[in-house]
């Protein structure tokens, strides 16, 4: 809960239990005025969410009932009820409480982690369109295709700067989120209020050599701030990371003119003979391959004197990384383009990647990351029939983990594992494994710092554990 919201339910159960005093103190009847305000001053400051609705109303009903106190010679009437009486009513009104506080609770604002680098870490968003393809899913044959670009990096300072939004589109992705969910469209617009650990219109920082880049590809119905929590840790340690939203593939992708561009089923159709639905699952990850083609031809553009960037991007340190069709996506894209020369999979979906590319292989190294409860029989033989010519070459599990431990999505709710969001294993530790592994494994392959993280086991990290086909 926010602070505002801690406040204003700690002072209703304030003003609940000063009702067992045999004498009622004149000041008594500040605490629900004080209630109030910090109602009025959470709405103006924090903003209204419907999960606290209850709440409100209660904070209302405890100042109206407050009024009499107010009156001449009110003050220390002597309370004639008896205490058992007055215990009851007490515990009664603070059950009600809780249970008020209940849907606040179960579906808070998320508060996504504070990354541990050394440098702060700025965020900007693009929309880029590349003129050269027309969109394949719009059923608009004239449409070039656009992508919607969100780049964190490395800056010197965020100070005086306000943290930006984790979801600028919250108002039409988040009922999108809450449907993905199974839930009524109005559940997370609590969203909006979400904002990143990082600052927008920032400069990137001069300090160092220039910084490796690092390009992300988000799941099947995902979208480009699905694991932000990997993009902030990765840039506060000295990297630039781009992820994209696929249109028709993203969950909702919107455009800065007001278009959406709402997940396309018939892009990846169920209920299809497995040849069709193959066949289908590579014309999409060779779009998405495209797109992240495009994506570091415009980072180089935004590398040139006067762009954005400047000179700061080491364009000869590419890592490309996904999660499930976005781990397809960056093998293919490994396996296709030399540019690439580092690869991370997070429970990569291995069917969408070409004949072509399992045939000669992945040169690159190559780290994969798999939840224990996720990958099917089938995803798993794909794995193992990819060639990896690499040395390099790494593939662990974390027990008690599931497909959507590698997002940000668990941070929703404590209920997260009921509604099949993540593993038994608590979040925080799922980030820090993830986090841990990410970034040794990108300094190894594009910074040439050695580890020892990827050899052995780890007495940190329990939970991880070695795959075949892995080194």
């Amino acid at each position: 809960m926010r602070l505002l919201e801690i406040v204003l339910v700690g002072l209703i159960a304030i003003d609940l239990l000063r009702r067992v005093w045999s004498v009622a103190p004149a000041w008594r009847r500040w605490i629900p005025a004080l209630g109030l305000a910090a109602l009025l001053a959470h709405l103006a400051f924090e903003g209204y969410r419907w999960q606290m609705v209850g709440v409100y109303v209660l904070a209302v009903v405890l100042f109206l009932l407050s009024l009499p106190d107010w009156r001449p010679g009110a003050k220390g009437v002597a309370m004639r009820r008896s205490i058992g009486a007055t215990v009851l009513r007490v515990g009664l009104g603070l059950l009600l409480l809780a249970l008020l506080v209940a849907p606040a609770v179960l579906f808070p604002v998320p508060a996504p982690p504070a990354p541990d680098g050394p440098y702060p870490v700025g965020v900007m968003s693009q929309m880029l369109v590349d003129s050269s393809r027309q969109e394949i899913y719009s059923g608009d044959p004239t449409e070039a295709r656009r992508l919607m670009m969100q780049v964190w990096y490395p800056v010197d300072s965020c100070a005086g700067k306000p943290r930006a939004y984790w979801m600028p589109e919250a108002e039409q992705v988040a009922p999108a989120i809450a449907g993905f969910l199974d839930l009524p469209g109005f559940f997370l617009d609590h969203l909006k209020y979400v904002r990143q650990p990082s600052c927008e219109g920032v400069a990137v920082s001069q300090s160092g050599e220039a910084y490796p880049v690092l390009l992300f590809s988000h799941g099947w119905s995902g979208f480009r701030t699905q694991t932000s929590f990997l993009m902030h840790h990765l840039a506060s340690h000295g990297y630039v990371v781009a992820a994209l939203d696929h249109p028709y593939g993203s969950l909702m992708t919107v455009f800065p003119d007001g278009k959406v561009a709402a997940v396309n089923p018939d892009a990846l159709p169920s209920g299809v003979p497995d040849e069709q639905y193959q066949q289908a699952a590579h014309r999409l990850v060779g779009q998405w391959t495209e797109d992240l083609a495009f994506t570091l031809d415009t980072l180089e553009q935004m590398n040139q004197p006067g762009g954005l960037f400047a000179g700061r991007l080491d364009l000869q340190r590419v890592g490309v990384m996904g999660h499930s069709t976005g781990g397809g996506a960056a093998i293919e894209f490994c396996g296709r383009n030399p540019r690439c020369k580092a690869g991370l999979g997070l429970d990569a979906w291995m069917t969408p990647v070409s004949q072509e590319v399992v045939d000669a292989g992945v040169k690159q190294p190559f780290l994969l990351l798999t939840s224990e409860r996720w990958p099917s029989d089938k995803n798993r033989i794909l794995t193992l029939g990819l060639r990896f010519n690499s040395p390099e070459i790494y593939h662990f599990s974390i027990a008690d983990t599931d497909h959507y431990d590698f997002s940000d999505l668990p941070m929703l709710t404590p209920l997260a594992a009921r509604l099949g969001l993540k593993g038994p294993l608590n979040g925080e530790q799922v980030i820090r494994i993830v986090n841990a592994y990410g970034l040794a494994f990108f300094d190894q392959a594009l910074k040439d710092i050695p580890t020892m993280l990827m050899m052995m086991p780890s007495l940190e990290f329990p939970e991880v554990f070695f795959e075949p086909g892995g080194l």
